[in-house]
């Protein structure tokens, strides 16, 4: 598989960087990923915003629901000095800010659905009219644990990407990601084993694994033809790549 592996940084360059904040984001964008991986809920008045987890409490200096808080709420926030007081200044970003950072740069986009713990009824629909919006849908893939809601994806716009996000050791998960009107294959790590790597390809689906951060795997992956990883140093998977000769 002579493929160059695409690099997706997650949460934004999370290594460096307090994630899912445009900082990370813009770090990513400075030492050559490809992409960036970041995570969307929903305010309680229905503003997407950009967050990991359900909750405010590990990222934040305050505590409580995503569901709960209204945006005018949370971006008064500290979303960086849990990670270096140097990010103090930091707050979640809202899904409008980021796309129209976007607007200015070739990066692509992962957009993951963080709609399994809480659901956020009609989350697909206010995403998918904001990438429709900015003009990113040719550079973007929506991710979700949540297949479900890759199948309302894919429902109301059948050509955006869509990819499937699973820990398991799954079988041939192609056929299962094809039967949902998903084309790649957003893998932990550990399952990325030779026979998905090499069945998905023989299929053209892509595989992009996470969170590839030690050495030996992003050399492994890159190695081996992988189309794509997503990890916390983006720099470091740059460089491993960059000097990489694939023979």
């Amino acid at each position: 598989m002579n493929v160059k592996t695409q690099i997706f940084a997650h949460r934004g360059s999370a290594g460096t960087h307090p994630e899912n904040t445009m900082e990370a984001f813009e770090a990513a964008l400075q030492v050559g990923a490809d992409g960036i991986e970041f995570d969307v809920q929903l305010t309680k008045d229905q503003i997407p915003v950009v967050i990991h987890d359900e909750t405010v409490d590990r990222t934040t200096n305050s505590e409580g629901w995503i569901k709960d808080f209204t945006y005018d709420e949370l971006k008064t926030l500290d979303a960086g000095s849990w990670y270096s007081s140097e990010f103090k200044q930091s707050t979640i970003p809202t899904l409008v800010e980021l796309l129209d950072w976007a607007s200015d740069n070739s990066l692509l986009l992962n957009l993951e659905l963080k709609n399994g713990v809480v659901r956020y009824p009609g989350m697909e629909k206010i995403v998918l009219d904001l990438i429709s919006k900015y003009k990113l849908k040719d550079r973007t893939i929506i991710s979700s644990f949540n297949h479900y809601s890759l199948v309302e994806v894919h429902r109301i716009d059948p050509t955006i990407e869509t990819a499937i996000l699973f820990m398991e050791g799954l079988y041939e998960p192609w056929n299962y990601a094809e039967s949902i009107g998903a084309s790649s294959l957003h893998c932990f790590l550990p399952v990325a084993v030779p026979e998905l790597l090499v069945g998905a390809y023989e299929k053209g689906m892509a595989v992009r694994p996470f969170t590839v951060n030690e050495d030996k795997h992003i050399y492994t992956l890159i190695k081996g033809g992988c189309p794509g990883i997503i990890t916390d140093w983006p720099e470091k998977a740059s460089i491993i790549r960059d000097t990489l000769v694939i023979e």
